[in-house]
This record gives C-alpha cells, sequence and structure tokens, in this order.
C-alpha cells in the first residue's frame, strides 16, 4: 500500500484528534488536556518496550482522583470512536472494505473476465447473478455499544471529512466543512455514550431499519447500476428486472431463542414497522417520479390504464401515491392500536410493482429509454429487493419450547406423555396429524403462558403476507421431529401460511449428526410433500466454538456442509446453507470474501444465507459506498463459489484435519470443561460479572441464570475474554494441535501445502494471525495481577499465557513470517494506531473492577458509568469483539 493512502488516514486521525482536544480543552480545561497527554504519551512509550514507562502509566492510572475517571475513560473512548471514522472513510474512499493479502481484493469486473476465460458464456453470466439468491439477515445481538445518537453524528463527521477532502480549490467550503467538524465533535463530546436502559427489541428493529433508510436504499440501486454496466459491457444485456442477486432478511423482532422480551406482539409490532417505514421510503421515490416523468408520449397500454390524459405517467404516479399514503397511514395507525379499515392499500410487492412496470415499459415503448433507465428504474429495483416490507423477518425458536407444547397437548388429549416418546413414536404422530383433516388442538385449550406465546406466534404468522416473513430456524435442533413439530403447529395455527423451516445445528455433537438428520427428514414422504424440492438448514458458528473450541468447530462445520450437500443431491433437493457468523474470529467472523471461498465445493450453489450481526452491520453496511462494496464483495464471492469452486481436499489434508481437530479439541475440554480452576479464574479474571449491566441488547447475557459458563451466550463469553486481550475462545487448543505437527516429521510441509492449496485452511491461519495480533497477553497479565489472589488460579493463568506464547511461535513456522501481519498493513496500522489509547482504558477498567469488587459492587453511579465506558472504548477500538 503507497504512503499517500497511509498518510490520508493519519491526516484525518489528526484533524480529529485535534478536534477532540479543543473541545475537551474547553470544557474541562487545558490542565485536563495535559493530563490525557501525559497518559497517551506513557502508553505510547510502554508500547515502544519501555518498561518504566508501563509502570508509570498504571501508577498514574491509579492516582487518579474518583472524578477524573469517568472523563479520562471518556476521552479515550471518544478518541477510538474516532479513529474508526477515519479508518471507515479511508476504506470507503479507496474501496478497501475488507481485509486481504495485497492482490486479492475481489472486483466484479476481474471476475467476470475470469469466468469468461474458464469458458462460461455471458449468458451464463446473466442467468448466474439473475437467479442468485444471497440473503444477508441482520440481527441485533449484543455487540453494537454505540448509541444510535452518537451513529448519526459520527456519519455526519464522516460527511465533513468528503467536504474537506474535495474543497482544496474552495477554501470557504472546506472552512465551513471544519467549522461543522468542530460542532458535531463537541455534540459528541457532550452526549452520554452508554445507555440507561436497554434497547427494546422494537428499538434495536428501528436500528435496523434506519440502516436501510441511511444507507441501503441509496446503495442498492447504486450496485444494480453497476451491475448491469458490467453486464451492458460483457453481455449486452442488463440484469432482469426484477433480478435480486442480494436481498436482506432480519432477526430483529423474530428472535425470540432465550429472549423473553421477543413475544408475538412485539414481532407484529416490527411487522408493521416495516411496512409503515417502506411505505414512507417509497412514497419520496414517487414524489420525485411524479415530478420528473411529466412526458406525454406513451404506449397502448398505458393509455388504457389512465384515459386520455396530457401526462399519462403522473395520472398513474398520482393513483398509486395514493395507495401508498393510505398504507403507510393504515399502519401507522395499527402502531397506535387504532383499528382502520384498510381501504386500497398495498398488501404485496406485485401491487407496487405492476404500475411502476407499466410506465417503465411504456417509456422503452416510445423510444425513452433514457428517462426509463433512470430513477424509475432505481425504484423497480428498491421494490425488487425490499419488497413492501423493507426485510423478511425470520422467526426463531428453541426446540424444547416446541416439545413443551406438543407434551402439554398430548397430556390434555390423554395420549401420554410426548416428552417419554422415541424418535420413532414422535415421527409417526407427527406425520399422521400432518397428514389428518381434523384440527388436533382444542379450540379452548387452556394452556401455560409459555405454550400459549408459542401458539400465539404461529398466529401472527398465519395473519401476515408470506413475503413479509423469512424463515422458521429451530435452534438446538437435534432430530426430525423437531422439524415436524414446527410444520405441525404451522399448519394448526398458520393456515395457509407455510414458511421454510430450517433446524440449526450448533454443538459439535449436532454438526457431526447434522447430515444423518436432514437424510431421515428428506426420506420422509410426509414432510417432502410439505417441503417441496428445497431445504434449508442453518450452520452455528457461535456455540459449536464455545462447544468445542474453534478448530475442532471449524472442521465439524465444513464436514457437516460437505455431508448437508452429498445428502441433498441424492434425494434431489436444492440446498440453501444458511451460516450464523458474527463478528469475532471465534464466531465465525473474518472477511466474507474469504470465508464463502473457504467453504465446500458445491455448498454455495447460487444461493447463500449469512447473518450480518450487532457492529459488523454498522461497519458493512451503515455508510453507502461501504454498503456498495460489501454487496459487490458479497456477488463477487458467491458467483466464483458457484462457477469456479474451491478444489476438493486432498485425502491426506482430511487425515491432518482430523488430527489436528481431536488434539485440539481435547486440548480445549482440558481446560474449559475439566479444569476445577478455570471457571472461577474466568469469572475473576474478566469483566463477566459486570458485563450483565452494560445494556447492549435486549437478549439476557444468559440462557438460564444459574448454571456456569455453559449457560452464557457465546456472545457475552467472547467479550468477556476480549475485554481482557486473551482472545482465548478462538485459539485455545491450536497451539498444542500445530505444535505437535511440527515436532513430527514433515509436520511443516503438510500445513505449509495445506495453507497454500486449500482455501479453508488458509483461511483459518488468517484469521487465527489476525485474533493473536489483537491479543496482548502483556494486558492479560495485568488483569491477572490486580484481580485474582488465589495460586492455583494464577498458575492456570500462567498456563494459558504459556499456551499462547507458543501458538504464537508457531503459527509464525507455518506461516514462514518474522512479525504478525507481515502481509496485511492496513491491519497492523490500525491496531499499532489504537493501541496507546485502549491500553488506559484496560488500566482503568482493571483498576474499576477492583474497586466494584472491593465495594460488593456498590461503587458510585459515576464509576460504575466509567467501567461501563471502559468496556464500550475497548470494544470500539478492537472492532470485531462479538
Amino acid at each position: 500500500m503507497s504512503d499517500d493512502l497511509h498518510e490520508s488516514l493519519r491526516d484525518n486521525v489528526r484533524i480529529l484528534g485535534d478536534s477532540l482536544g479543543r473541545t475537551i480543552g474547553d470544557d474541562l480545561g487545558e490542565g485536563f488536556v495535559d493530563r490525557i497527554e501525559t497518559i497517551r504519551a506513557l502508553a505510547k512509550s510502554g508500547r515502544q518496550g519501555e518498561a518504566q514507562s508501563r509502570r508509570e502509566l498504571i501508577d498514574f492510572l491509579r492516582k487518579l482522583p474518583d472524578c477524573d475517571l469517568l472523563p479520562v475513560t471518556r476521552a479515550f473512548n471518544q478518541f477510538l470512536n474516532l479513529a474508526n471514522i477515519a479508518e471507515q472513510h479511508y476504506r470507503a474512499r479507496f474501496r478497501r472494505v475488507e481485509d486481504y493479502r495485497p492482490g486479492s481484493q475481489p472486483m466484479l469486473g476481474d471476475l467476470l473476465a475470469r469466468t469468461r476465460a474458464a469458458g462460461h458464456t455471458p449468458r451464463k453470466l446473466v442467468e448466474s447473478l439473475a437467479t442468485m439468491r444471497v440473503e444477508l439477515v441482520l440481527t441485533a445481538h449484543p455487540t453494537e455499544v454505540i448509541r444510535r445518537t452518537l451513529i448519526q453524528k459520527y456519519d455526519a463527521i464522516d460527511d465533513c471529512l468528503s467536504v474537506i477532502e474535495s474543497s482544496h480549490d474552495y477554501p470557504e467550503r472546506a472552512s465551513r466543512a471544519r467549522g461543522r467538524l468542530e460542532e458535531l465533535i463537541s455534540q459528541a463530546w457532550h452526549t452520554d455514550e452508554i445507555r440507561h436502559e436497554r434497547p427494546t427489541p422494537v428499538d434495536e428493529a428501528k436500528w435496523g431499519f434506519a440502516v436501510i433508510e441511511n444507507s441501503l436504499w441509496q446503495a442498492v440501486p447504486a450496485f444494480h447500476r453497476d451491475l448491469d454496466n458490467l453486464l451492458l459491457e460483457s453481455a449486452g444485456e442488463r440484469l432482469p428486472l426484477d433480478a435480486a442477486p442480494i436481498v436482506f432478511a432480519s432477526w430483529m423482532g423474530g428472535d425470540r431463542d432465550g429472549n423473553p422480551n421477543v413475544t408475538s406482539r412485539v414481532t407484529r409490532e416490527v411487522l408493521l414497522l416495516g411496512r409503515w417505514m417502506a411505505a414512507d421510503l417509497y412514497l419520496r421515490d414517487l414524489e420525485q417520479l411524479k415530478a420528473e416523468l411529466s412526458m406525454w408520449k406513451s404506449n397502448s397500454a398505458l393509455r388504457a390504464e389512465v384515459g386520455g390524459v396530457a401526462e399519462p405517467y403522473r395520472e398513474l404516479l398520482k393513483r398509486l401515491v395514493s395507495r401508498v399514503e393510505a398504507t403507510r397511514d393504515w399502519a401507522k395507525a395499527e402502531l397506535d392500536g387504532r383499528n382502520v379499515e384498510g381501504g386500497s392499500i398495498i398488501e404485496n410487492s406485485d401491487q407496487l410493482y405492476a404500475p411502476l412496470l407499466t410506465c417503465y415499459r411504456s417509456l422503452c415503448d416510445v423510444g425513452l429509454d433514457t428517462i426509463a433507465n433512470g430513477a424509475l428504474l432505481d425504484t423497480l429495483r428498491r421494490v425488487a429487493v425490499f419488497g413492501v416490507t423493507l426485510t423478511k423477518l425470520d422467526i426463531r425458536q428453541e426446540a424444547s419450547r416446541h416439545a413443551q407444547v406438543m407434551e402439554e397437548l398430548t397430556e390434555t388429549l390423554a395420549l401420554g406423555h410426548y416428552r417419554d416418546w422415541s424418535e420413532e413414536q414422535r415421527q409417526a404422530f407427527l406425520l399422521a396429524e400432518l397428514d389428518s383433516r381434523r384440527p388436533l388442538i382444542p379450540r379452548r385449550w387452556e394452556c401455560s403462558a409459555e405454550s400459549r406465546e408459542v401458539l400465539d406466534t404461529f398466529r401472527v404468522i398465519a395473519n401476515e403476507q408470506p413475503e413479509a416473513l423469512g424463515t422458521y430456524i429451530i435452534s438446538m435442533a437435534a432430530q426430525p421431529s423437531d422439524v415436524l413439530t414446527v410444520a405441525l403447529l404451522m399448519q394448526e395455527v398458520g393456515g395457509e401460511v407455510l414458511l421454510p423451516i430450517a433446524p440449526l445445528f450448533e454443538t459439535l455433537d449436532d454438526l457431526n449428526r447434522a447430515g444423518d438428520v436432514i437424510d431421515r427428514l428428506l426420506a420422509l414422504p410426509g414432510y417432502r410433500a410439505l417441503a417441496g424440492e428445497s431445504q434449508e438448514v442453518m450452520i452455528g458458528y457461535s456455540d459449536s466454538a464455545k462447544d468445542a473450541g474453534q478448530l475442532a468447530a471449524a472442521w465439524a462445520q465444513y464436514r457437516a456442509q460437505e455431508r448437508l450437500v452429498e445428502v441433498c443431491r441424492q434425494h434431489g433437493v436444492a440446498l440453501t446453507l444458511f451460516h450464523g457468523r458474527g463478528g469475532a474470529v471465534g464466531r465465525g467472523g473474518g472477511p466474507a470474501h474469504a470465508a464463502i471461498l473457504s467453504q465446500p465445493p458445491g455448498s454455495v450453489n447460487g444461493s447463500l444465507r449469512v447473518t450480518e450481526q450487532g457492529e459488523m452491520i454498522r461497519f458493512k453496511f451503515g455508510q453507502p459506498d461501504i454498503a456498495l462494496r460489501s454487496m459487490e464483495i458479497y456477488a463477487c464471492a458467491v458467483l466464483e463459489a458457484t462457477l469456479l469452486p474451491p478444489p476438493s481436499p486432498e485425502p491426506h489434508w482430511r487425515e491432518e484435519m482430523d488430527r489436528l481437530a481431536e488434539i485440539a479439541h481435547r486440548g480445549y475440554v482440558s481446560i474449559v470443561r475439566e479444569d476445577p480452576d478455570f471457571v472461577p479464574y474466568f469469572r475473576a479474571v474478566t469483566p463477566e460479572g459486570a458485563l450483565g449491566r452494560l445494556p447492549l441488547g435486549s437478549r439476557p447475557t444468559k440462557r438460564r441464570q444459574d448454571g456456569g459458563v455453559e449457560t452464557l451466550r457465546a456472545i457475552p463469553w467472547i467479550f468477556a475474554w476480549t475485554q481482557i486481550r486473551l482472545m482465548l475462545p478462538a485459539w485455545l487448543g491450536s497451539g498444542e494441535a500445530f505444535g505437535t505437527r511440527l515436532d513430527e516429521e514433515g509436520g511443516l510441509e503438510v500445513l505449509r501445502e495445506m495453507r497454500d492449496k486449500w482455501p479453508f485452511f488458509g483461511t483459518y491461519l488468517d484469521m487465527l494471525e489476525m485474533l493473536l495480533a489483537k491479543a496482548d497477553v502483556g494486558i492479560a497479565t495485568y488483569y491477572e495481577r490486580r484481580l485474582v489472589d488465589e495460586p492455583a488460579l494464577k498458575a492456570l493463568g500462567e498456563q494459558l499465557r504459556e499456551r499462547f506464547t507458543r501458538l504464537n511461535e508457531v503459527l509464525l513456522t507455518i506461516l514462514d513470517q518474522e512479525e504478525l501481519l507481515e502481509q496485511t498493513p492496513l491491519i497492523r496500522q490500525a491496531i499499532a494506531v489504537r493501541n496507546p489509547y485502549i491500553d488506559p482504558l484496560h488500566g482503568l477498567q482493571a483498576e474499576l473492577l477492583q474497586r466494584n469488587r472491593d465495594a460488593d459492587g456498590a461503587i458510585s453511579g459515576e464509576l460504575t458509568r466509567a467501567l461501563m465506558v471502559t468496556m464500550a472504548g475497548i470494544a470500539a477500538g478492537l472492532r470485531n469483539t462479538g
């Protein structure tokens, strides 16, 4: 990467940092700014190897009076957020949304040339893109620590940077932008960065809709325009008007797995919000079109519809505006609890699309193609992607909740106890009831509140337009009966609306059995009659890694996908794999392009679903330019995986992975599951106990409030280890596996062969390298020294750090590198820039945790807030934390 690009990033970091310093000085005085600069200088010197500076930094932080702790944490937190803005701006400007080794940035134009060179005709390219179905599923897991009000200010700051950079010949314009920048940074400094209450599921959904309104609404038609231009150049035709290679779904307001706050009423409200916001956005488009389509030339079809009016396009659009306004007013009334007659509201996409298509065809028929392919085509593309609900809402519920309904039902009907039946008995009963015409559920059945809520959710599904809903996901699915139960309840309560049902395989055992479960399911004629010729299966990354360790889980996920592809091929069923990835490496995170191309051949066959979670939604889709690039990356990766699939792994690579996974799993389990000191160490050294106070999301941090680490959700499990920079869930066990092979003859050669020739293994090592570069055993040691007293726990900590150091050594050997991230300088620079600002937050967090424990959790409100800010700042500095 050239120095001038680095200089652009450095300049913007400096501009934002200087402005923040002036704001803080105006608020708290230059003396306070001097203290901040002293802390930063000591942290920077400590990072350059000065042990004395590290000691002085800790001493300086521990001597700070209580009144300074909150403003100090806020100052460093704000700088890290501003550094993120500068980096995000840089990535958007230079089209570097994801980090790759040099030369591997995917571009659609280059890919189209490669596919043609491989023998694929231009027609095949158009067909592949037209039938491609990539669904990006927005989820609101508790990793987004920044409030919406601050995100809006940060977006405005980014706009100011753009104006400043483009105003070299207009000094007055640049001066105004700098003044606005100062104002926005001052607004951010004087805004509370920590929510006082947890967001509700409806709040989370509103945040997701805001991403569509502020970014994706602009990015989607721009993406299609770019695609059209490429296809016109290479194939001589546009993408079909109704094609939507990339669409969006959501879990916000539909994911009730372990979240008692997501109810049927909440789901109904979120669906109405989507209808209201979609109508409001389309009205803006339609008003613009009505103003612009003033021409009189039209074809006979349009004249037949509107009569002999002077401005036929405006007349048709006027009628459509009236219906969309009625739809918006109806949705608003429903949200306000007022029942009103829907009148001529828009119920589905066709009712919105058809009049627009009539206008488009008329313009083309009379030779006005340039006008047809302008703003009107943009709106048609939006309808194809967003429909009339903006996203399709998925529903997710745990398998045990459905089984509870069946248990209560069979007991009420004196049929026995469902929970005691064998899998064969359950299948026979469920298939018989699916084939029966009589109702199974009594009309006035008095069941438990939990079962009533499950049934009420199916009633919401029954009363909704099918296109508003996505997939019904069953978490902790283990048997075919788990899928049949949902199919039966949907038929009993949902009536005509039958959603695709996706079992979610999460634990190591479930992943190993996934292929056999789907094989048995698809062999049931009664199920095939319902499911048709397609099947969706969700692969869980978070819980499998927490259950088995990252290396064993990654290999189990790969093998499960291979088996599922083969099973569905044998049954003649089209498989769509749904990847439940998070932002952190321990939850399947990493560059989307590399991740998709590292999947087994045949597993990405023109279709893919993948979650985009929490903070990653903002980083990848929060601004139109970045969102446009992210969509191009997904389209590139899926097209390449479909038309130029990666090779199947060699047999000896499989044998290697089997052995590596076994060693890694054994090493992980020996610590996390079997060492009696591990749970006490985890709770002593990390802020896990305080995480519940950070109002990150609507979901509780635990599935159950009793129990140990196994009850923790994967996100707080990852988040807690990230806060102390040990990152344990993503690497524990890998060092033993790789170290064992390096100690054996031929081990290094085969590992390097796998890295160079097998995308799955190469991508795994890339992610591990990035993670180790963000980790810091020195910081983890300080947390332990400050927070852990028992010798046995300290001995465990020492063992964990030795394992980390050993992994670092063996990874550098495999990569044949002197230091981490030699090939990815942008990541290395980003970490180096942030460390002097993250280090003080670590020191303050450890101090505040100890004070909190000394006070039995009763420190002052201001110190509690300071502790929360340290968590938010560290998360902002490290970015992919959940």
